[in-house]
């Protein structure tokens, strides 16, 4: 099949974000005037090493925010974020913390999630998490459409959970290993790994 995308698909369920999959999951943790917030975002990734730098894209808006969300309006405010990487041992908590809770509204505490302070930046991250980013805001970058945009971040501080270190490499298997999006409600715990040698 063929569409064009203003004309629609014509399918059940609009099938975009499942063909550009499994995507990462960067469960953003942020700090603002109205306290502490917690959501994931599946349209994330890493973009650069040298200094590291992070992204992570932000679509639609709610009723008690600016055009925006929780998670874009308290970067603005504060300039920090921290990307918690999901396993699926934390998944439940994941998806909970998804809910469209209204502003001011700390889902580390309407969840039960566990937060610890950052070291290099003032803002919250999740405890138990595989492994935490924290995030200096680099750019803020309005997308075409409404309320779409992208959050650029150079990583200030990595923290990575003792258990998932293995023989000198994070691997995340033994907290269920990487949670990745697929589109629709489908998700994936990715656990099967192979190894390729680069060409000369």
């Amino acid at each position: 099949m063929f569409y064009r995308p203003e004309a629609g698909h014509g399918l059940p369920h609009n099938p975009f974000n499942a063909l550009i999959a499994p995507r990462p999951i960067g469960w953003i943790s942020t700090r603002g005037a109205q306290g502490d917030n917690l959501a994931p975002y599946s349209f994330f990734n890493a973009v650069a090493y040298v200094p590291p730098q992070v992204m992570f894209a932000s679509t639609g808006t709610k009723p008690d925010r600016h055009g925006t969300k929780d998670s874009v309006s308290q970067i603005i405010e504060s300039g920090t974020f921290c990307v918690n990487i999901g396993t699926g041992d934390l998944r439940d908590q994941i998806n909970a913390s998804s809910a469209p809770l209204a502003a001011g509204r700390n889902e580390f505490d309407a969840t039960g999630i566990a937060a610890e302070e950052c070291h290099s930046i003032d803002c919250p991250r999740v405890a138990n998490a595989a492994a935490a980013l924290e995030c200096r805001m680099t750019q803020i970058v309005p997308l075409a459409g409404q309320a779409n945009f992208v959050v650029l971040g150079v990583v200030t501080g990595v923290h990575i959970r003792d258990d998932c270190i293995v023989d000198g490499r994070f691997d995340p298997r033994a907290a269920g290993g990487w949670i990745a999006r697929m589109g629709y409600k489908d998700y994936a715990a990715v656990s099967d790994l192979f190894e390729m040698e680069r060409p000369e």
